[in-house]
């Protein structure tokens, strides 16, 4: 794919670059190879209704996928840091998750406020004093995050055929677009804005850092 190319190539040049620093090559093997393309952003935003269907299909999905994908949705926070949160970084009756700055993408702390849709998935989860919010083994956050966004899919596109035959509609002609699940902060992001909620709050909330 496009973006493993371009990585590849990135760190197949620093590796390199660092052994004919440390006189172990004269000169690197890739040192005239042009580089890939840049890999084009991401546009993808889910509709509305892929919304309502993505949050339907995680109900049906077990402890910790389902709780996991709607955290997603309802914090518009990055996938590892939801997925390494612990107990002692939320506040569930004061409705803030504190994510601390050593877990943060950009090193910068972020006070997340939680919606009552996000506190009462946690809740379900029977909060303590401490742990992993998501794990299987207790001790090391969740992982294989393709296998369980295949499943998600899958339950997805069930649930909106479901609907489109409620509403009297074509169910062959039902398709959901690939997205990621990086893709819900984009979602997020762009329905704010649409709410008319000031830029720094969405900024804020998605704990980027502008000028």
């Amino acid at each position: 794919r496009p973006a493993i190319r371009k990585n590849t190539h990135s760190l197949l040049r620093k590796l390199f670059r660092w052994a004919v620093h440390r006189g172990d090559l004269d000169l690197s093997p890739i040192a005239d190879m042009e580089a890939p393309k840049p890999v084009p952003a991401r546009k993808r935003v889910l509709s509305p209704e892929e919304v309502a269907c993505v949050w339907l299909a995680a109900g049906t999905l077990s402890y910790p996928w389902g709780p996991f994908v709607r955290i997603l949705i309802t914090t518009l926070q990055r996938r590892e840091e939801v997925a390494a949160m612990c107990w002692s970084e939320v506040d569930v009756p004061g409705a803030l998750w504190v994510l601390p700055s050593e877990r943060a993408k950009n090193d910068e702390a972020n006070d997340v406020p939680l919606s009552g849709l996000a506190a009462r998935e946690l809740k379900m989860l029977s909060p303590r004093p401490r742990g992993l919010v998501f794990s299987t083994t207790g001790h090391t956050p969740i992982s294989g995050f393709s296998k369980a966004k295949r499943r998600l899919d899958a339950a997805t596109l069930v649930t909106m055929k479901r609907r489109a035959f409620e509403r009297g509609e074509d169910v062959e002609a039902v398709q959901m677009e690939p997205w990621r699940f990086h893709d819900l902060r984009r979602t997020g992001a762009t329905n704010m804005q649409a709410l008319g909620f000031p830029v720094e709050v969405t900024e804020a909330i998605l704990n980027h850092v502008s000028g």
